[in-house]
């Protein structure tokens, strides 16, 4: 069963639902270790005083800010804890707003919310309260000794919760020097065919059709290595970009290469079904390597979980 990484409860109004927070995220990163290339010694990073190499204890380290270069403000453990906002239990929601009104620039985390024993009743009656009403819940809580802003959302049966970036955490567009004076107006030919691309590409979102690609060509360059085979590295142009008098051109071919090969790409049914453990585990095997599996690939990916 899944572990709790907080508890406490939604509170709005006179109502208080007790409920536990889960984490919503499976981390696939690989772990990869620093060492001497000459021996394989493991390479360990040590605290230590600028400009000498005395290494300093834990408990003599506390925080500053700097205020120019070299020039920092103390700020004592006990200064700290003093700031840190109080550790209350409760997800105090402020208002309900529209998800759409949300830009997704200010989302962060997701995590899942369960009922706490006992708060069945009340936690099903919120989930299909804010479902039927179509809004989202913006709160404030405390986690890990920093206060946060979150949305909570409901399928009807589940409620997530998604951390939010603070209004000051996200630049506003107008700060960066990344539109140019004086932008082009495209011609309308060129405007209609673009539109007519992004249609032919169109499709249902579905998340399980999008992998990290770097993570798997990784493990598969481990297991290569592991098994004594030789890498020949590539390395591969960066493209380039299409000249402002091949843009009609380029969305000719586009437009011709989707639907030549496949026509408009047709929509995935909302009711797909999850593929079979088996067939994952085929599809994963062939995307690093066609021969099966040796001890020293079980290893290597043991090892990245």
């Amino acid at each position: 069963m899944a572990r709790a990484i907080w508890s406490g409860s939604i509170s709005f109004g006179l109502l208080n639902v007790p409920v536990r927070m889960y984490s919503a995220v499976a981390r696939r990163n690989i772990a990869l270790r620093e060492i001497r290339e000459s021996d394989s010694a493991r390479i360990k990073h040590r605290r230590v005083a600028e400009g000498t190499d005395e290494e300093v204890p834990y408990d003599e380290i506390i925080k500053a800010y700097e205020l120019t270069p070299g020039q920092y403000v103390p700020l004592t453990k006990d200064e700290m804890a003093a700031l840190a906002p109080e550790k209350t239990r409760a997800i105090d929601v402020q208002d309900f707003v529209a998800l759409e009104e949300i830009d997704p620039m200010y989302f962060d985390s997701p995590y899942y919310l369960g009922p706490a024993d006992g708060a069945e009743k009340a936690y099903g009656l919120l989930a299909k309260a804010m479902k039927a009403s179509g809004k989202v819940a913006i709160a404030r809580f405390v986690l890990r000794n920093k206060e946060h802003l979150a949305a909570i959302r409901s399928d009807g049966n589940v409620l997530t919760l998604t951390t939010m970036r603070f209004a000051d955490e996200v630049v506003p567009v107008e700060e960066l020097d990344i539109l140019p004076e004086k932008a082009s107006k495209p011609a309308k030919r060129e405007q209609e065919m673009a539109e007519q691309l992004i249609e032919s590409l169109s499709t249902d979102f579905e998340p399980r059709d999008y992998h990290d690609e770097y993570r798997e060509q990784l493990l598969a360059l481990i297991e290569r290595k592991a098994e004594g085979k030789e890498i020949v590295a590539s390395e591969a142009e960066a493209p380039k970009a299409t000249k402002a008098p091949d843009l009609m051109a380029a969305l000719e071919e586009s437009i011709a290469a989707v639907q030549g090969g496949q026509g408009k790409k047709p929509a995935k049914k909302a009711t797909k079904k999850a593929p079979s453990k088996a067939k994952k585990a085929s599809k994963s095997n062939s995307s690093a390597n066609n021969s099966k599996k040796t001890p020293a690939k079980k290893r290597a990916k043991a090892k990245a979980k």
